[in-house]
């Protein structure tokens, strides 16, 4: 069993300790923050270490480390965190639910945190620091690129690219074989038929409320 350090003290962290811990081959022993935010020396009843003391503690050698991070700033906050771990010397663990369909020659890169439910086609790839939350659809021969962040249920059909550091909100579609450029923030129930240039915000207008309160409902 591989031992390993998680950054973070966030929920993401309480989640990832969650499934390493109950679903992998790996043991968590501690977790990591900068010390800027260091502001307790346990968390989950592991010790919590300030990064940049992290190596003379756990050194990377004997430990693997996790970065469990949102999408903050476009995943940038996350893949900063992945580039330093990497420049300590550190090998990147990742998660794969095995509750998640996925099929011979798919290998998950660095850091990725893929949930239960999702099921990956074959022929399609992941790359290093993507969060697949629980329950989408990744397309044969879709390409996703490092740093990408996809929220639930999500809709990716065959041939679809997803660039670099990419948010795809929750229920989105995307149509087979379109390219969704770097950096894009595609919003809750998007539906994507085209391709989307470097940057591109896609964001549908969400349900209008009704002027009448529930109160004044009669049929329900």
């Amino acid at each position: 069993m591989r031992q390993i350090v998680i950054f973070g003290t966030g929920e993401i962290a309480e989640l990832a300790d969650f499934y390493f811990t109950h679903d992998s081959a790996f043991e968590v022993v501690g977790f990591t923050v900068d010390q800027a935010f260091l502001k307790t020396e346990t968390f989950l009843g592991r010790p919590v270490v300030a990064f940049e003391d992290v190596a003379a503690t756990f050194p990377p050698d004997r430990f693997a480390l996790f970065v469990a991070l949102s999408y903050a700033q476009l995943n940038s906050v996350r893949a900063a965190k992945v580039a330093a771990a990497r420049t300590l010397g550190y090998s990147l663990a990742s998660y794969v639910s095995s509750r998640a369909t996925v099929f011979p020659g798919f290998a998950p890169a660095d850091n990725c945190f893929i949930l239960e439910d999702n099921t990956i086609q074959p022929f399609a790839s992941v790359g290093a620091n993507v969060t697949l939350w629980s329950g989408n659809h990744i397309g044969h021969h879709s390409v996703i690129d490092d740093d990408v962040f996809m929220a639930s249920h999500v809709v990716v059909s065959g041939g679809v690219r997803i660039g670099q550091g990419c948010f795809i909100g929750v229920n989105a579609t995307l149509r087979d074989h379109v390219t969704i450029g770097k950096q894009c923030v595609i919003g809750a129930g998007a539906l994507v038929l085209e391709d989307q240039p470097d940057f591109a915000v896609v964001a549908p207008r969400g349900t209008e409320r009704s002027r009448v309160p529930s109160t004044r409902l009669r049929s329900i």
